[in-house]
């Protein structure tokens, strides 16, 4: 592996809420939500997994480092509260000046890495249908589509 998982800062944490919290209203009216809906959903997706500002029990918030440089971000969970055996990437970036490199997928065997030293016996995840490089990625890891949501806009 080149890059290595390290536990955002409390500074790191709170840019990261702020800029992944608007990029996840973004995705969502992307893929078809009203402003108004993918805001409320964002809003009570970090209300729920980050109470206080810090990550609930059992997630986890990592910059993915490259020698020395953060070269994006993990953040990995339980699916629910109730199981701590299925587990979820809820977010995963690498920054675009270092896409194409290896690190999603240096990144993806480190998240599951963790998930198994964690009891966690699944990993899921979430693809936009417009990502179509994470859809690539994902499916040469092995991960299986589970369900897929259509959508028409009329």
């Amino acid at each position: 592996m080149t890059i290595r998982l390290e536990p955002k800062s409390a500074e790191r944490l709170t840019l990261w809420l702020s800029t992944s919290h608007a990029e996840y209203i973004t995705s969502r009216v992307r893929a078809g939500e009203t402003p108004v809906e993918a805001r409320a959903s964002a809003d009570q997706s970090l209300e729920a997994h980050f109470p206080g500002g810090v990550p609930a029990k059992n997630h986890h918030v990592y910059d993915l480092v490259h020698g020395e440089t953060v070269v994006g971000s993990l953040w990995i969970g339980p699916h629910t509260d109730a199981d701590n055996d299925a587990w979820w990437v809820w977010d995963v970036t690498i920054d675009t000046a270092h896409q194409g490199k290896g690190f999603g997928r240096e990144a993806m065997a480190l998240a599951e890495a963790v998930v198994r030293q964690e009891g966690g016996h699944s990993l899921g995840l979430n693809v936009f249908g417009y990502n179509t490089a994470a859809w690539t990625l994902y499916e040469s890891l092995g991960y299986q589509t589970t369900a897929i949501q259509m959508l028409k806009v009329l």
